[in-house]
């Protein structure tokens, strides 16, 4: 009886974590979705335009995640030590680091916007509608890097709640915001990127003054600590490193589809991003485990940090087993609603059952990541990263020289990318936890 109490009292707690943490996880997307149909009425070159620059957005803020993630951990596993004056200085801390970040980042990419969308092959009207998006997009940078770091704040506080209402009021308010601009003062693409910008902006200013309350109200000092920045800085780097490496391995992917044809490409494209959209879910479960197994090895309980750990990962290999039938079983209906070739069809049935089948292995991953990050295990998962990749790899590029095209292709890259690079992934994680290592680190 004690025992289910238990799972019972910890699947609250994840469901209360996960849930409202996916609606906050889809806000940037939803943002460039939102941007994307508006756009998308005004022609052709526009929406090109959009595309490209809209891509370095996401990446620049894909790069930028450790802001969340490193501010968890560190607060979680302070308020689990007891100490939750420095947890709250460490927030602050984080937004300062993430203001100065975004303003960095702004002024940069704003004064290299045509040289950077040049390179990515942008031209001639192409050019001149990305660069018009990209230099009124990025004022928002600051906004949404604050976000980040709030978010992160609050999350090891257990609250995701109030980031998942910020983010939904956010869309409403961008989605009025850009018509208005685009439409009724005929700005274009520009009054796209300026709504963007304005919500993101008032999405920061909402979330950084939810933390500074918390603050105030323990009388933890305002001001920008050069030594805190410089260690939230130092916290971030290592996931930093570890998210280029799963941008890298994406690449590579991407690479490989291109290569082995048209059909193989449209129909990974499809298989991809469903794999992304079920990576949500699985990762609103890894921000539970990241908030609730910081908290218990910051009060250094070991019963509860083992109980969390194997509570998260069965609802993470539940979850993947789930998330995988569901595609798989999906499949035939799903592909006709991207294509009306018979090629791409088969590509994308074939691919999709690929990829369900290695959903649980992305399940525990994803957990173990989250589990990691929650105790502070930054480096390892960097050095893992980097090592992941190198496996994967000549996988990939065996893929390249000798797979076929088609259909058979795709099914070839997924088992690479399912089987050796998500493998490789859950073999390192798992090796971790046979030690003790990764629950001793210092606050």
């Amino acid at each position: 009886m004690d025992n289910k109490r238990t799972k019972s009292g910890y699947d609250r707690q994840i469901l209360a974590l996960a849930i409202p943490s996916l609606g906050a996880l889809i806000a940037e997307p939803l943002f460039v979705l939102i941007d994307t149909a508006i756009v998308g009425h005004l022609g052709e070159t526009p929406l090109a335009g959009l595309s490209i620059a809209s891509t370095l957005l996401l990446t620049i803020v894909g790069l930028c995640v450790f802001l969340a993630y490193a501010t968890t951990s560190s607060v979680a596993r302070l308020i689990g030590a007891g100490q939750r004056e420095r947890a709250l200085k460490a927030g602050i801390d984080g937004l300062w680091l993430a203001l100065g970040l975004g303003i960095l980042l702004a002024v940069g990419f704003g004064a290299a916007a045509p040289w950077i969308l040049g390179l990515l092959g942008a031209s001639d009207a192409l050019l001149v509608e990305a660069t018009s998006y990209l230099r009124w997009s990025v004022p928002g940078l600051p906004g949404m890097l604050i976000v980040m770091a709030a978010t992160g704040v609050l999350r090891g506080f257990k609250d995701t709640k109030t980031p998942l209402v910020v983010a939904v009021v956010g869309a409403i308010v961008n989605t009025v915001l850009s018509v208005v601009l685009v439409y009724g003062l005929n700005m274009g693409v520009a009054g796209s990127g300026a709504g963007t910008a304005i919500t993101q902006i008032g999405m920061g200013l909402v979330l950084a003054t939810v933390v500074v309350r918390k603050s105030r109200a323990e009388n933890i000092s305002l001001r920008p600590a050069p030594a805190g920045i410089l260690a939230s800085a130092r916290s971030g780097v290592p996931l930093f490193i570890r998210t280029i490496s799963l941008r890298a391995a994406l690449l590579v992917t991407i690479f490989v589809a291109t290569h082995l044809g048209t059909t193989a490409l449209a129909g990974h494209q499809v298989v991809n991003a469903l794999w992304n959209f079920a990576a949500f879910a699985l990762d609103a479960l890894a921000i539970a485990a990241q908030a609730l197994v910081g908290q218990a090895v910051g009060a250094r309980d070991k019963a509860a940090t083992a109980a969390v750990l194997r509570r998260t990962l069965q609802w993470g290999v539940g979850a993947g087993v789930v998330l995988g039938a569901i595609m798989a079983g999906l499949s035939p209906f799903i592909a006709p609603l991207f294509s009306s070739e018979p090629s791409v069809q088969r590509a994308v049935i074939a691919g999709l059952i690929a990829a369900a089948v290695f959903m649980p292995i992305a399940g525990w991953v994803f957990i173990l990541d989250g589990v990691l990050m929650g105790a502070g295990d930054g480096v390892y998962l960097a050095k893992v990263g980097m090592i992941n990749l190198a496996v994967y790899v000549p996988v990939a590029f065996a893929v390249y020289a000798w797979a076929p095209s088609g259909a058979a292709g795709l099914v070839w890259l997924w088992v690479a990318f399912g089987l050796v690079y998500t493998g490789a992934r859950a073999v390192a994680n798992g090796v971790r936890l046979r030690s003790d290592a990764w629950t001793e680190h210092a606050l």
